[in-house]
């Protein structure tokens, strides 16, 4: 029974149906090479606009740019953005400086942030636990512990082997200089204070945000 209702959860808050689908099959066992990885098939589609008013995010490692699109018209595009210091991959774990890669919403904004405001993400989404899951980063008492926690709270855990705490956020009293030279944050994607203001008048709860 918890086995099916986990299935349902996935089912429940994960968007593309074939993601789903492959985030409930068993992981690899001893020997055999882990399943391709669930975040780039994700990505694979995550670009395409959800209907043609979604109003959505795109975190673009490679050209160090965020944009913002109503379906597939470009509304707002800033550069350069700052990321992880030590980049961005679709597997992530505490401490490690990464920006993890995937399909995310926004679920909060703190407006008292030291970073002027932050806007945080659903990071680690349940791909992201499935992942750690078939790595051995979870052991399969963390990834129950995980969606049990997500179905009781509503949101991701953020105090396990993944981490947390991952948002877009303003510089702050931060340099800007090192801003617009280096990727500079612990995970999160760093914007001006300008530039943040502008992101928080047009996203919301709720909101999909695309990090590749």
């Amino acid at each position: 029974m918890f086995l099916v209702n986990r299935r349902r959860f996935l089912a429940m808050v994960l968007s593309l149906p074939a993601v789903a689908s492959a985030a409930v099959t068993a992981p690899a066992g001893p020997g055999q090479s882990a399943s391709t990885d669930l975040i780039e098939t994700m990505l694979s589609r995550a670009h395409v606009p959800r209907h043609s008013n979604e109003l959505w995010v795109l975190v673009d490692d490679k050209e160090a740019t965020l944009s913002v699109f109503r379906g597939n018209a470009l509304l707002e595009r800033f550069a350069p953005i700052s990321l992880g210091r030590a980049g961005a991959k679709t597997q992530r774990v505490r401490g490690d400086n990464v920006t993890p890669m995937g399909e995310f919403h926004v679920n909060r904004f703190n407006y008292e942030s030291q970073w002027r405001t932050f806007i945080g993400i659903d990071y680690p989404t349940p791909v992201h636990a499935r992942m750690a899951l078939e790595k051995g980063i979870y052991s399969q008492a963390d990834y129950d512990d995980y969606f049990d926690y997500y179905r009781r709270y509503g949101h991701p855990p953020q105090n396990t082997a993944l981490g947390g705490a991952i948002g877009i956020h303003g510089l702050g009293s931060a340099d800007p200089d090192i801003h617009g030279r280096y990727h500079w944050t612990q995970g999160c994607v760093a914007v001006t204070n300008e530039q943040i203001d502008r992101l928080t008048e047009l996203v919301g709860v709720g909101t999909r945000v695309v990090i590749r």
